[in-house]
């Protein structure tokens, strides 16, 4: 009998499939009916989009979701939660890890778009949430936002006010970057004693070809002249902030611009997916490790950039621990990992695979296991 195996499982989620821990439990699943033997460290992994919370929580000892209601992005109440981390001496509130996705994220939408109104007013209250619960540091994960309003939501939760020229309110969404004319920043909440710390997947500018209406607004339902008007408004934003000159740091557009509003904030953004491996402490567990296995929904030209499969692979490589991954496809060069097992190709079709991804991610462990 072959000895047995200590393998690390820290997958990003199957995006629209399965969430990152249920991939991480399919696979090991799989894998024992082959190796019942080998052991198993489950490390949902995630890039600041959905599954952060996940993420935090599992890796984590005493973390502590905190529910919470708030406003979504279509307007409508959303029942959400945001994630105490245990105190530290220095920080002896703990930390609070908010998600956009979870409050303002385009999956509570739906198939439907909200390219003009969506709001990440939502994610400003949870953040206010877990500062009035006493949290010393917030980590806030802006991935997979439904909105395009340059985290005037966000800030606006937070006690600030954007006007138009005769200083009403700007209405909420993309649709008020068209009228802002000033911010009254008087009111705004002050930053938290041990930061803001934002993880992205992107480094988008705010405004151009490569900004945030121009790159992500046509998924979230902008189209035609409403991009220009949005990238417009989004430049007005950053002069009304009086902060053009972050318009270029990189992950200002992120979210829909959000990465703009939070920086103005005093936040600071960084790679998600390589500070939640240091945060949880990936590292530490991928040393002890025969097998490291990542994985997500599709894996192609992409993945190399930010993503968390190519963190884990990155951290395996430096310790010398072999890595496989598992996708819903394989659309990329994945002649870097050991092996590389596609659910599309397991299943016959990418529809077949989609339609029950646990059971094709069960004969994925299987066959990595063999």
């Amino acid at each position: 009998m072959s000895p047995a195996r200590r393998i690390v499982i820290a997958p990003d989620s199957f995006k629209g499939s399965a969430a990152a821990a249920d991939v991480a439990v399919a696979v090991a699943e799989g894998w024992v009916r082959q190796a019942p033997h080998d052991s198993f460290v489950l490390r949902p992994m995630a890039d600041g989009g959905e599954g952060t919370l996940d993420a935090f929580e599992k890796a984590v000892p005493g973390s502590r979701p905190t529910p919470v209601r708030v406003t979504g992005p279509a307007g409508s109440v959303v029942q959400a939660a945001w994630l105490r981390l245990p105190a530290t001496d220095d920080l002896p509130g703990g930390t609070g890890v908010v998600e956009l996705a979870s409050t303002s994220g385009i999956e509570l939408l739906g198939d439907e778009r909200r390219g003009r109104d969506a709001s990440t007013l939502g994610f400003g209250q949870a953040i206010a949430a877990a500062l009035d619960a006493g949290v010393d540091r917030l980590i806030l994960g802006i991935g997979s936002s439904a909105s395009t309003d340059g985290g005037t939501g966000v800030l606006t939760a937070l006690g600030a006010r954007f006007l138009g020229d005769f200083g009403a309110s700007v209405v909420p969404g993309a649709a008020g970057l068209d009228e802002v004319a000033s911010a009254d920043l008087a009111s705004l909440r002050p930053l938290p004693r041990g930061g803001v710390t934002v993880l992205s997947d992107v480094t988008n500018p705010l405004c151009g070809e490569r900004g945030a209406a121009a790159v992500f607004g046509p998924q979230k339902g902008l189209s035609g002249d409403d991009i220009a008007r949005a990238d417009a408004g989004l430049a007005r934003l950053a002069d009304a902030l009086g902060r053009t000159d972050l318009a270029d740091v990189p992950g200002a557009g992120a979210a829909g611009g959000t990465g703009l509003g939070l920086l103005a904030w005093g936040a600071e953004i960084v790679p998600g997916s390589a500070e939640i491996a240091a945060l949880t402490g990936l590292a530490d567990d991928i040393a002890g490790a025969d097998l490291v296995v990542t994985g997500e929904g599709r894996f192609d030209g992409q993945s190399a950039s930010g993503k968390a499969p190519a963190h884990v692979a990155e951290l395996a490589r430096a310790a010398g621990v072999p890595v496989a991954l598992v996708a819903g496809a394989v659309d990329g060069d994945a002649s870097g990992f050991a092996r590389a097992v596609s659910l599309t190709d397991l299943a016959g079709s990418s529809a077949e695979a989609i339609a029950d991804p646990l059971r094709w991610l069960r004969d994925a462990g299987a066959e990595l296991a063999g």
